[in-house]
């Protein structure tokens, strides 16, 4: 069986695993952001998937975003007044926004830190997700 292939059932059965119902283009979608991890955006998904799919256009992956955040295959980044960014890192996390690049970095959260933020919450709250997002820029090499 060819990579290609390998890839392809992979993707498939990671849609369906989250009842994602499979089309090349939510393939495609996914694939492009898996590969690069850098927490584009929808126009920075779009170009990329021209690439292999030219036909396909803005608001077909839009709709496939929307399927692959709804199914929790990837989650949205959103930081103020800025495009959506799409992560596919699922785990608890941070994102450090560097301002003088405009690069966003994944950070790792200690699972003792996440459940001590969870217990600060008001009696009767429960919080299905936590978004906690650092701005600053990257010390200097």
């Amino acid at each position: 069986m060819s990579t290609t292939t390998d890839n392809h059932a992979a993707l498939c059965e990671r849609l369906k695993a989250c009842d994602v119902r499979p089309t090349p283009q939510r393939e495609v979608v996914l694939k492009v952001i898996l590969e690069k991890r850098d927490h584009p955006t929808a126009d920075e998904i779009f170009a990329r998937v021209k690439a292999s799919m030219p036909t396909i256009s803005l608001a077909t992956v839009y709709n496939c975003l929307e399927a692959l955040v709804s199914g929790g295959l990837v989650r949205q980044v959103n930081l103020e007044r800025a495009p959506t960014r799409y992560c596919p890192n699922l785990h608890e996390h941070a994102h450090f926004h560097d301002e003088h690049t405009g690069k966003i970095h994944d950070v790792d959260l200690p699972d003792d830190f996440v459940a001590r933020l969870r217990q600060i919450l008001p009696a009767g709250f429960d919080a299905r997700s936590i978004e906690l997002n650092f701005r600053g820029k990257a010390a200097a090499n």
